[in-house]
């Protein structure tokens, strides 16, 4: 393994997974197991009569949504963009008439 490799265990409701990965991509690994595991802990609760695999697809469902949410969210940025340059346009305008 590299130098800018490092083998790391996250921890899934028990499940050890191993990976060999960028050193630099850790944190996110962690944040993803914690926000995995928190996720679950979410539906164990709300489904306790559920099998850990059927928590895990909710799980899996709730990530694809936030994705495709996050998603849209960018879509819109350029408009975003555009509205706060027109409206910076504007301001200097009336600015300007002012003085």
């Amino acid at each position: 393994m590299s130098e800018n490799k490092v083998h790391i265990i996250i921890t899934l409701n028990a499940q050890r997974l191993a990976f060999d990965i960028n050193r630099e991509d850790e944190p996110y690994y962690r944040k993803a197991q914690n926000m995995l595991n928190e996720r679950f802990a979410v539906y164990q609760r709300k489904r306790p009569n559920d099998s850990a695999e059927k928590i895990w697809m909710y799980v899996a469902f709730w990530v694809a949504v936030n994705l495709f949410a996050q998603t849209r969210d960018k879509d819109i940025e350029p408009y975003l963009k555009a509205i706060r340059d027109i409206n910076r346009e504007i301001e200097n305008k009336l600015n300007n008439n002012i003085n």
